[in-house]
């Protein structure tokens, strides 16, 4: 796949875009290693702290298409600039907050909102307009690994910090990280976009987002998108508050964590070649069909450290694997001239999901003591994605002819 990749411009732009996914879906996918600590210092209890992390899980899907659309109309150096300022000030601003409404605030609204803002669809779109058509699968694919490297490294570090300088000491240096991040912006977006092709036409934004909106293969594409986020934002969130359930130390909900982002990063690569050999409706119908499967092999197992391991690498393998072959088929639907916008709303469907995965979780947890019907609704919404995503109108690949 990396054939593509041809040349040290296309590289410097997609390993910027791929770095600052790292940096704010590190963060991100860390927070809900705070749960515990949040908790014993606050006394919030696990409701009221998971529902801050679901408004975060929606606000982070909401900002996508707003951020899109500002991007994709005054470019996305000023987007991404704010988005990591606000995600740092957020970060800073947490352990200073002692309510319900402050963590609202902090963490669902300032924190996501600036992780949002510099994730997906502004990052994809910005280097998808300044690569070549044959560059953008295989782009995409190492962008994607980038954020799911971010969790890999932030993971066990985050749990680190919490244990060595408390949860406020962590969430500070989070802050710091998050800045330390703002050189990348200026080289992602140091060269212009190229032309357009001739063949996409610019009718303008509004008559983009409308004539996406009466496509039914895009809205069966964020109907599977959905599901993904309810997945996704369930075991991130409470998967720590799984380990504790079966009697594991904090680590092995860190290094789970750390194990899902390690093997998304071969995942996405992997997502980014398969774009470009195989049709991406394809090729998200068996990621999420895997995804039934490995959760009905982990109810099925011993609780146990290694368990989980597997469980992780197995998630991992799909886990934000899903977004390159979505890129890919927005792309091909509508053309990138707006793909930051589309691909913005799709992941505000994915963030409904994700609203829905962590805040029914701490729902479940309060009122059955575990987990079982948060893993049934699971599997049954993973089969959903898998069937809803056949349908999807994608022409065959042409595959090109081997030089003689």
């Amino acid at each position: 796949m990396f054939r593509t990749l041809h040349s040290p411009a296309i590289w410097a732009i997609t390993l910027a875009a791929a770095g600052i996914l790292m940096v704010t879906m590190g963060i991100r996918q860390s927070f809900g290693l705070f749960i515990a600590p949040i908790d014993e210092t606050t006394g919030l209890g696990v409701v009221a702290i998971s529902f801050a992390l679901a408004v975060g899980q929606f606000t982070w899907g909401a900002i996508q298409p707003v951020a899109g659309a500002v991007a994709d109309r005054y470019g996305p150096r000023p987007v991404l600039l704010a988005a990591l300022l606000v995600l740092a000030i957020g970060c800073a601003a947490t352990p200073f907050v002692g309510s319900g409404f402050g963590l609202v605030l902090t963490l669902g609204v300032l924190a996501a909102a600036g992780s949002g803002a510099g994730s997906f669809s502004v990052l994809i779109g910005a280097a998808a307009q300044r690569l070549p058509l044959e560059s953008r699968g295989a782009a995409s694919g190492v962008i994607n690994a980038g954020g799911s490297f971010g969790q890999f490294i932030f993971a066990p570090i985050t749990q680190k910090l919490i244990q060595g300088i408390g949860w406020m000491g962590g969430l500070w240096a989070m802050a710091v990280a998050a800045l330390a991040a703002i050189p990348l912006v200026f080289r992602l977006t140091a060269s212009q976009p190229a032309a357009h092709p001739a063949h996409e036409s610019d009718q303008g934004l509004r008559h983009a987002i409308v004539n996406a909106l009466q496509d039914r293969s895009y809205l069966l594409l964020s109907a599977g998108f959905f599901t993904c986020g309810f997945h996704i934002a369930f075991l991130v969130t409470h998967l720590p508050g799984e380990v504790n359930l079966c009697g594991l130390p904090a680590s092995v909900a860190s290094w789970s964590l750390a194990i899902i982002g390690l093997f998304n990063v071969f995942g996405s690569l992997y997502a980014g070649h398969c774009v470009s050999r195989y049709r991406s409706k394809y090729v998200l119908a068996v990621m999420y069909g895997s995804r039934v499967l490995l959760v009905a092999m982990y109810l099925l197992l011993p609780r146990t450290d290694w368990t989980f391991y597997l469980f992780a690498a197995g998630l991992g393998f799909t886990w934000l694997a899903t977004v390159p072959p979505t890129a890919t088929i927005i792309g091909k639907l509508f053309g990138t001239r707006y793909l930051g916008t589309l691909f913005g709303i799709a992941m505000l469907s994915h963030q409904i999901g994700g609203f829905l995965g962590a805040w029914l979780g701490g729902l479940a947890i309060a009122h059955f003591g575990d987990f079982s019907w948060m893993w049934y609704a699971d599997m049954a919404l993973a089969a959903f994605a898998a069937l809803v995503n056949l349908p999807i109108r994608e022409a065959p690949l042409t595959q090109p002819t081997a030089p003689a």
